[in-house]
C-alpha cells in the first residue's frame, strides 16, 4: 500500500502525463488499450452467460458473477502491476504514467472539440457524425441546438466518470482501485442498459457503477460550479441549479455535473432524448433557461472543462503539501 505522499505524487504525475500526452495513437495502434482488454472480457462473458434461453433470475445472478469476476481480476492486476513497478527506478513516476492511460482529460477535450470544429468545417451533418462518437442517442434526430447540447452534456458527464472518478479511486485505493473502477464503468457502458437483453444481466453492473460514482459525481459538480465565472457564469447560479435539478435526471449521478454545467452556461440541458428506438422523456435541467445552444456554447463548456481539471489538480497538489 502506498503512503499518502506517494499516492498524491502518483495522482499528480498521472494528471500531468494525461494532460501532456493523453492517449497516443501510435502506442494504442500497436498495443491493446487496457479498456479494450476489459471490454473484450466483458463481451466474452456477455456472449457466454447472457443467453435468451436462460431464466431472468439466472441472467441476473450471472451478471452479479460478472461484476465479482471483473473486480477480482482488476484488483489482482492492479496489485501485481503496482508491486512490480515499485521495485523499479522511478517506480512512482511509472505508476503515474500507467494510471494516466485510464484518465480522460485530454481525450475528452479532443472529442468534444471535434464537434465544435465539425460545425465550422462541415456543418450539421459533420457535427452529427462527430457527436455520435461520444453519445448514445440517435444523431439523425438532432438539430444544431440538440447536437450542441449533446456535446455539452457529454462533456459534463464524462468529466465526472472519465476524470474525477478515476482520480478519486486512484487516490483512495491506488492502481487496483483505479482499474477496478474502469472495469465497472466499462461494464456499465456495455451491458448496463435497460434493454430486453441486458435489463437483468446488466443490473449488477449498472447498480455498482451508480455506487462507485456517487461521491465523484457530486465532486465534479462542485468543481464545475467553482470555475463557472471563468466562462461568464455564476458560482451561485451553477451551484443552485445543481442542487435543485440534479435529481430530475434519470441517472442518480449524471444530473450533478450536468446541472452544474447548465447553471454555469445559462443553458437548459438534458430533457427529451432519443436512443435508437427508445425516447426518454426527461425534464430539462435549468428549465426556463435558453435551449438554443450554439457551437460557441461548446467552446465555453470546454473552457470550464479545462479550468475544472486545473482546479482538481490544484486540490490534489494542496493535499500533497499538507500530508
Amino acid at each position: 500500500m502506498l503512503s499518502w505522499s506517494d499516492t498524491f505524487f502518483v495522482v499528480i504525475a498521472a494528471l500531468a502525463f494525461d494532460a501532456l500526452i493523453g492517449d497516443p495513437d501510435w502506442l494504442w495502434r500497436r498495443l491493446p488499450h487496457p479498456v479494450v482488454l476489459i471490454g473484450w472480457l466483458i463481451g466474452f462473458l456477455d456472449r457466454a452467460l447472457n443467453q435468451e434461453r436462460r431464466s431472468p433470475l439466472y441472467r441476473k445472478f450471472a451478471g452479479v458473477g460478472v461484476v465479482i469476476v471483473l473486480l477480482g481480476m482488476a484488483v489482482a492486476a492492479g496489485v501485481l502491476i503496482e508491486a512490480v513497478l515499485r521495485q523499479l527506478p522511478f517506480g512512482n513516476l511509472l505508476l503515474g504514467l500507467v494510471a494516466s492511460s485510464l484518465i480522460a482529460q485530454r481525450s475528452l477535450h479532443q472529442h468534444v472539440s471535434r464537434v465544435k470544429s465539425a460545425f465550422a468545417g462541415g456543418g450539421l451533418a459533420a457535427a452529427r457524425h462527430a457527436v455520435s462518437m461520444i453519445v448514445g442517442r440517435d444523431p439523425t434526430q438532432l438539430d444544431e441546438a440538440g447536437a450542441c447540447r449533446a456535446a455539452i452534456e457529454s462533456c459534463a458527464e464524462n468529466f465526472a466518470d472519465g476524470v474525477v472518478a478515476p482520480v478519486f479511486w486512484l487516490t483512495l485505493l491506488g492502481l487496483p482501485g483505479l482499474i477496478a473502477y474502469k472495469a465497472i464503468n466499462t461494464a456499465d457502458s456495455m451491458i448496463g442498459h435497460r434493454t430486453a437483453r441486458h435489463a437483468q444481466f446488466g443490473w449488477a453492473a449498472a447498480r455498482t457503477d451508480d455506487l462507485v460514482n456517487l461521491i465523484p459525481a457530486r465532486l465534479s459538480g462542485l468543481l464545475l460550479a467553482a470555475v463557472a465565472p471563468i466562462s461568464r457564469g455564476s458560482f451561485v447560479t451553477s451551484l443552485k441549479t445543481m442542487l435543485q435539478d440534479a435529481n430530475k435526471h434519470r441517472s442518480p449521478n449524471a444530473g450533478w455535473p450536468e446541472g452544474a454545467m447548465a447553471g454555469a452556461l445559462g443553458l437548459a440541458l438534458a430533457g427529451p432524448r432519443r436512443y435508437g428506438e427508445q425516447t426518454v422523456d426527461d425534464p430539462f435541467l435549468n428549465d426556463g433557461a435558453r435551449k438554443q445552444a450554439t457551437p460557441d456554447d461548446i467552446g465555453r463548456a470546454l473552457t470550464l472543462l479545462v479550468a475544472a481539471c486545473v482546479l482538481q489538480a490544484a486540490v490534489y497538489a494542496t493535499l500533497a503539501l499538507l500530508v
